[in-house]
């Protein structure tokens, strides 16, 4: 049998569909059985993503999901290579820039179905979205002031919340002093600037790492170094935003250009889904609802968890034909006002009870909407697997830093070719998703 070579493959278990917010043409997988991880695996292109949406989950089922996807990879890598296709691959589980999501839980569970690893890194800078690490510290830009992560919003998550910036000690708090904070590397500024061929080639044991970065250099420096380490024989788990992504991968600059992403259109009107709640996202509904071409129509998500509320979809449903029959663009939004859970569990279940209604919503789209714009990491991820029911999709580019645009396959059987945007809750400024609408409806 001739051996065939591919060379490395980045494999993205990304927790929601945002991941590939700084790459392109590349594949979207809402599926990971093994002849699924096959084709993923052996198409050109330095990386693919498998969408786990493992954020929405508990930690019990986000495990589970895991290992079922590390198993079925090994599988896949098993049988290729019998196939006579050698593929060295490199994990990533990505994850949020404000460090909201299952660690360590995803990387112990990746650690044990696919190392061993010489070493984990914790990377969370993502530079769109204004998210930099600095001595160790991770910090989010609020109008260009850098506040360290845990004293905003997103450290005050009812699933995910945390009490430290120095990722060290978020280390040592999230594995319960299972690492701790004196046992996690610093890859510093110094360091990562000067090289740090080295000192990756002396990792073992699944060493625990934190890397600084405050600009994509800072990370192209650090992923030239990675890869001749790995070209040596080390073996890495990353646990990171998208930034590194962009780095690892190493792509041209994407075929379209943002502004002219409306040539992907079907047509000038189209739909938003609005279901993220973050300060952000509303400020931004604000500003789009202002849009002359667009009719606001408000989601009331307490009577989302009636599943029986058939009249409800029915009439939005109704109200989206209206307006597209007025050529102009429907913004759907669920209720802004914040709601007290008892735990997270009851918060995650509201949650599904939410998206389940949206989806239904999204499965009866009128064959008249020329786009969707997705608002919300979670709800993009349920828009892709199981409002559009894709079991893949590509990656053409990004609208704004930060936003994807996916299309549809030719074959889907009711909106072939229909451009999506994944637009994070927590990316951009307040005119951002005004921007990204205008774009779409070639109102730029």
């Amino acid at each position: 049998m001739t051996t065939r070579a591919v060379g490395h493959k980045i494999v993205v278990l990304d927790d929601d569909p945002t991941g590939s917010q700084t790459v392109h043409s590349c594949v979207l997988l809402t599926r990971w059985d093994t002849a699924a991880l096959k084709m993923a695996l052996s198409a050109p292109g330095p990386l693919f993503f498998i969408l786990t949406n493992t954020r929405g989950m508990g930690a019990g089922e986000a495990a589970d999901t895991v290992r079922a996807v590390c198993r079925n990879l090994r599988a896949a890598l098993t049988e290729l290579s019998q196939e006579g296709v050698e593929i060295r691959p490199i994990f990533v589980s990505r994850s949020d820039s404000t460090l909201r999501g299952h660690y360590p839980v995803e990387t112990d569970v990746m650690a044990s179905e696919l190392g061993p690893f010489d070493a984990h890194f914790l990377i969370p800078a993502f530079f769109e979205g204004g998210r930099v690490t600095r001595d160790g510290r991770h910090y989010v830009l609020v109008d260009g002031v850098p506040v360290p992560a845990h004293e905003t919003e997103f450290a005050r998550d009812t699933v995910f919340g945390y009490r430290n910036s120095d990722l060290r000690e978020y280390v040592a708090e999230k594995t319960a002093g299972r690492i701790g904070a004196s046992g996690v590397q610093l890859f510093s500024l110094a360091d990562v600037r000067a090289g740090c061929g080295a000192r990756l080639l002396a990792l073992a044991n699944n060493s625990c790492c934190v890397v600084d970065a405050v600009e994509q250099s800072d990370l192209d420096r650090f992923a030239r170094d990675l890869h001749e380490a790995v070209e040596a024989g080390r073996r890495f788990l990353f646990r990171s935003a998208a930034s590194l992504l962009t780095s690892l991968a190493n792509l041209p600059a994407q075929p379209v250009p943002p502004e002219a992403m409306s040539g992907y259109a079907l047509g000038p009107v189209g739909v938003v889904l609005v279901g993220s709640h973050v300060r952000k996202t509303t400020e931004q509904l604000a500003m789009l609802l202002h849009e002359p071409t667009v009719v606001g129509i408000e989601i009331d998500v307490d009577r989302t968890q009636d599943a029986d509320d058939i009249g409800l979809r029915d009439d939005i449903l109704a109200k989206i034909a209206s307006a597209h029959a007025a050529r102009k663009t429907a913004v759907l939004f669920t209720s802004r006002s914040e709601r007290q859970f008892a735990d997270s569990g009851q918060r995650l279940r509201f949650g599904a009870a939410v998206s389940a209604f949206l989806m239904r919503i999204v499965q009866a789209l009128p064959k008249t909407t020329g786009f969707l714009i997705s608002k919300g990491g979670i709800t993009s991820n349920d828009v892709l697997s199981t409002g559009l029911m894709l079991a893949t999709c590509e990656v053409v580019g990004q609208i704004l830093p930060g936003c994807s645009v996916v299309c549809c396959p030719q074959t889907h059987p009711r909106h072939p070719r229909m451009p999506v945007v994944i637009f994070p809750g927590n990316v951009g400024d307040a005119q951002a998703l005004r921007t990204a609408y205008r774009r779409m409806a070639g109102e730029a």
